[in-house]
Order: C-alpha cells, then structure tokens, then sequence
C-alpha cells in the first residue's frame, strides 16, 4: 500500500528583516522555503520598507509576503520556518525587537488554527500595514477567515497609520 501524497493548501508567509542585508536574507529564505518538502513557492511580494511596529528604537524593516503552495501541515510548516530562521542566523531578542530574518505563517488556507504554538490567522495580521500591502499584491482578493477581504481590513488600517510602508523593489531569489 503506498501512501497518498499530502493535501497542498495555500499559505501566505510573512517574511521581515531589519537587520545585515535584509533584501539578500529574505531572498535566501524564499529560495528555502521554494525547496520545503511537498512545497512550492507560488508568488512573492515586493519588498517593502516600513518602520518598526511595537518597538521603535531599531532600524527599519525590509517586509515582503510569499504565496506557499505546501502539502505541509502547519504545525509541521511552523517547524520548517522556525529551523529556516535559524539556519539564516536568528538569536532571541526582546520581544519585537530586531532580527536578521522573521517569518511568520500568516494564512494557511481559509483555516482557522489556535494552538499555544500556532494562531493563524496570524494574531496581528490586520493591523500591521507592513503586511497587508505585500499581501494585497500577490492577493488581491485574500480573505482572512473570522476577519473578512484583507483589502476591507486595509481600507479601515490605512487611515490609522502615519507611516506607509514604501515599496523598495523586487526580490531575488
């Protein structure tokens, strides 16, 4: 008996960097994430440059968004991520603070995942900017499950905030 390959599923990752040459460090993660078992990547975002978010006495961060089609379940997806930002050279710091590579699993599917290890949708995906820009240009018609259109949510978040990321070009992976 031969087992079945996995169920692929669309997830939408967030990748950010603030730290060494963030354009190159997020390149180098979404040629990773391209080679992930059962795992393609489908599309990927500009990069954009936005301010920090919580914790401002850092630099500016490099943010962009990738389309993942995965077979991956997303707790098994969640532990890739996590190997790839250390592999990429990731050291804890304080809680919003700097980082030389930070990708997080913002959508799985339409599903909704609340673990003590896994939230998605991602806790704060729509209230950061950073985010939801990268992530109406690769998905213009995203929908966050228990949220609504990522672009209802970005028409209410753009108004809130005074500083807009700014598109910086595109990546290469």
């Amino acid at each position: 008996m031969s087992a079945s390959a996995p169920t692929p599923h669309t997830a939408y990752l967030g990748l950010g960097s603030n730290l060494g040459d963030s354009l190159a460090t997020i390149g180098q993660a979404i040629h990773h994430l391209d080679q992930l078992p059962h795992s393609r990547v489908l599309a990927c975002s500009n990069a954009y440059r936005s301010v920090p978010w919580g914790v401002s006495d850092q630099p500016d961060f490099v943010n962009a968004v990738v389309a993942l089609r995965t077979g991956l379940d997303p707790l098994r997806l969640l532990d890739h991520t996590q190997a790839l930002e250390k592999s990429l050279g990731r050291v804890p710091t304080r809680h919003w603070g700097e980082r030389v590579i930070d990708v997080d699993i913002l959508l799985y599917g339409q599903h909704l995942i609340g673990t003590p290890e896994l939230t998605i949708p991602h806790l704060w995906l729509g209230q950061r900017a950073f985010v939801l820009l990268p992530l109406l240009e690769i998905a213009p018609d995203a929908h966050i499950p228990g949220h609504g259109s990522a672009r209802d949510l970005w028409q209410k978040l753009r108004h809130k905030t005074p500083h807009k990321p700014q598109k910086i070009g595109k990546i290469m992976w």
